[in-house]
């Protein structure tokens, strides 16, 4: 391995057991970036560390594999850290990190289980930068949409509706950064919302941990972006501006463009993805220019933040009946259950 080049340590690698480029193989990101190597992975698993070293082997070598997570920081002073275990660790796994000397953070969604533990992130973070795999700031069709937006394709944006929301944290980070990308990144101001009815549900149901909802989300500049689940397949958008309307359909794939006053809708050319899953190397890579040459990733701490705020504030919302609760939220121990995720200790 070249001595140049940036060591990584993996936290979590059930997900990364092939070498195929596919969502939430990280491994599979790093490997596709020459910059890196990764040197190390922690999991609660013995079998499956063992499973990722004899995978991975092939690129990086005999990969050190370990049980105890401060171990391996302590024995392999990484230079970035991939997390992706359950959110129940972040907190403690990133303020450990910064403590070793990690130079940059590659963390998965969610962030965290409340906004307490979010803040103790946040701190950490504030002066090593962080890539939170939030797909859509990297995606080059997001990206497109982002600027034409931003030149003015619609005029000055006033709502923003976005559909298929699958639940309201776990995977409803994406919905709220993708929705305050596209208005321009304006600073949320407030939350109001309410949770889907689940009662009907059985009581070990996943969904009981963390429903969709129907919300709304006031910005800085007088804009509201409504939030739902149910709508067409897939995540999408419809927003309003002062000179036009844009129709944002199947996660980015079509997009139409309406100008004022005309009732013909244009199709917007798009770029297409020439790889199975473009955002991971493109999210590894801006990670690693960051830590080489300064400055923030697409989707740092303020956005991780933000989208997460979002979140736990539409629960408290809903458990107000919908009242508007002002960001940032004032119940910061509020405690929203992860999903199970495979690396829990036994």
């Amino acid at each position: 391995m070249a001595t140049n080049r940036l060591r990584v340590a993996v936290a979590g690698c059930h997900r990364m057991l092939l070498r195929d480029l596919a969502h939430h193989n990280f491994a599979s990101a790093f490997d596709a970036v020459e910059d890196t190597d990764i040197v190390a992975v922690f999991d609660h698993g013995e079998e499956t560390r063992a499973e990722f070293a004899e995978c991975w082997q092939p690129v990086w070598g005999e990969i050190p594999t370990f049980g105890d997570y401060r171990q391996m920081l302590d024995e392999v002073q990484p230079d970035l850290l991939c997390i992706a275990t359950r959110q129940t660790m972040h907190a403690d796994q990133i303020e450990a990190a910064v403590a070793a000397g990690v130079r940059g953070i590659l963390c998965d969604k969610p962030l965290a289980t409340s906004l307490a533990e979010m803040d103790r992130i946040v701190a950490a973070c504030s002066e090593v930068p962080l890539a939170f795999a939030l797909d859509r700031r990297w995606y080059a069709n997001y990206r497109h949409l982002r600027q034409q937006l931003a030149d003015g394709l619609v005029g000055e944006i006033a709502s923003l509706a976005a559909y298929g929301l699958p639940n309201g944290i776990n995977h409803g980070c994406h919905w709220y950064d993708a929705v305050l990308g596209l208005m321009g990144d304006p600073e949320p101001q407030w939350v109001s919302g309410v949770l889907n009815d689940v009662s009907a549900e059985p009581a070990d149901a996943r969904v009981r941990m963390d429903p969709s909802a129907r919300l709304q989300v006031g910005m800085d500049n007088g804009a509201v972006a409504f939030v739902s689940s149910g709508g067409p397949k897939g995540i999408g958008f419809d927003i309003a501006g002062s000179a036009g309307r844009v129709a944002i359909c199947a996660d980015a794939t079509v997009a139409w463009h309406w100008d004022e006053g005309s009732d013909e809708a244009q199709p917007i050319p798009l770029p297409s993805a020439a790889e199975p899953w473009p955002s991971g190397p493109a999210m590894v890579a801006d990670l690693v220019k960051v830590v080489r040459e300064g400055g923030r990733t697409a989707c740092d701490i303020e956005q991780a933040q933000r989208a997460t705020e979002i979140g736990f504030a539409l629960h408290s919302s809903s458990a107000a009946e919908g009242a508007r609760v002002s960001l940032p939220a004032g119940d910061r121990a509020l405690r929203v259950e992860s999903f199970p995720w495979g690396n829990e200790p036994a």
